[in-house]
């Protein structure tokens, strides 16, 4: 009974030993830190864009026929004025050679008229101011044999005069009526002859005619041969031969293709709420995974001001240099536009924000406990927030790794080491 009373004796007083024993403190949390810093921050978007050449012309003639020579392949460069194709001209020349020839003709036969209407026209003249003269004397003859008739067929009567003489007055005078009948005559075809110099002057009219529609057609045939030859309209690269020689080409249909590629547009696509970002004068970056690690910059040149057909996104334009040619016609690329931009500003990582009901916070160290900090947000980054309005400073250490039991008050070890000591700055 009294060992009974000794073991429970010791039970008890082990059990008060223990019940006074201190109880051990949770470990600290493990997290990492960054410090907050000071610099700029800028938002951006992204736009998907395409390289198209400056300059970009398919070319073709407005004639038909078979193609005598194309005198480039693709990638040959060219220039403004250089001769790129032929068509067989030989049928136009042909017919070239015989209408410069009825110009030829033509022309003889209107020099020809004008030389011979002032002669004609003076000899008719003359000829009629001839006729003229002699009808108004052979009138005045007519006059007087009319007198010396009439007063000898008076004087007859009273036999003054013999009947020998009254006929042959009577006979002067019918042959003086006769001679003005002849004038008259000769008088109508010498006017009638004159009038013809009006048709001589219509026949010069005719033989002009003739001669201008003969130009006319040496114009159009040396404007079609001039037509069966191409030329590069631009300085460029030949980017497409779409015939061979001996190759039968339509009007219009295509030969070769021509592209400027210095510089290049950089064509990108603007959705409707990024309009007030993108203006003339905008610079902007752009990238192509065609050309890994380049990175080019340039300034916005226009912006359409219509939604580009079936689409709710405006064309936005970059005139770029391309002197050594690495951008080509075709190649997809990434724009980046700055949105907002603020200098100076205080930055903590992205992943240190965190939110509660009452809003954004941020945890820094102090005395080796997180310490929670309420904060107002500014810009936001992929991996940065900038930071307004609370005690957060450049150098300020930041919780930027949090396990899901750190509280205000936690204490922590940064990186899984001894717990921290004062607040870092």
């Amino acid at each position: 009974m009294r060992n009974r009373a000794i073991a429970l004796l010791g039970i008890a007083v082990l059990a008060s030993s223990c019940s006074k024993a201190p109880q051990q403190a949770p470990p600290p949390l493990s997290v990492d830190v960054a410090k907050a810093s000071q610099r700029d921050i800028a938002t951006y978007m992204t736009l998907d864009g395409q390289i198209t050449p400056f300059l970009d012309s398919t070319l073709a003639s407005s004639q038909s026929g078979t193609l005598a020579g194309v005198y480039v392949n693709e990638g040959d460069v060219v220039h403004k004025g250089e001769l790129l194709a032929k068509l067989d001209d030989s049928q136009l020349q042909a017919q070239l050679a015989a209408n410069e020839a009825t110009v030829a003709q033509s022309a003889s036969k209107v020099t020809g008229s004008q030389i011979q209407a002032p002669i004609s026209s003076q000899g008719y003249t003359t000829t009629v101011n001839q006729a003229e003269a002699k009808l108004a004397t052979d009138k005045a003859a007519l006059v007087n044999a009319q007198l010396v008739y009439n007063s000898n067929n008076q004087l007859v009567k009273q036999g003054y005069v013999s009947q020998t003489t009254m006929e042959l007055a009577r006979s002067n005078y019918v042959a003086a009526q006769q001679q003005i009948s002849n004038d008259e005559a000769a008088l109508r075809a010498a006017k009638s002859g004159l009038q013809s110099t009006q048709v001589d002057q219509a026949t010069i009219q005719q033989n002009r005619a003739t001669l201008q529609a003969a130009e006319a057609n040496v114009q159009l045939l040396r404007t079609q041969i001039a037509q069966s030859s191409i030329y590069a309209p631009f300085d460029g690269v030949v980017t497409q031969r779409l015939l061979d020689p001996g190759a039968y080409a339509s009007p219009n249909q295509a030969v070769v293709r021509v592209s400027q590629l210095n510089p290049v547009y950089l064509n990108a696509n603007v959705p409707d709420e990024g309009l007030s970002y993108v203006h003339p004068g905008t610079m902007v970056s752009f990238t192509s995974p065609s050309l890994p690690g380049r990175t080019f910059h340039g300034a916005i040149t226009d912006v359409n001001a219509v939604p580009t057909t079936g689409t709710l996104s405006y064309r936005a334009r970059v005139r770029q240099p391309n002197a050594d040619g690495e951008l080509r016609g075709g190649m997809l690329v990434t724009v980046t536009v700055q949105k907002e931009l603020h200098k100076n500003a205080v930055v903590v990582p992205r992943t240190a924000v965190f939110q509660t009901d009452q809003g954004a916070n941020v945890f820094t160290v102090v005395d080796g406990k997180a310490k929670s900090i309420p904060v107002q947000l500014g810009l936001q980054t992929d991996t940065l927030s900038e930071v307004r309005g609370g005690k957060i400073d450049p150098g300020t250490v930041v919780i930027t790794t949090r396990p899901d039991a750190l509280q205000d008050g936690s204490v922590v070890a940064i990186g899984g080491g001894p717990p921290a000591a004062k607040a870092q700055h």
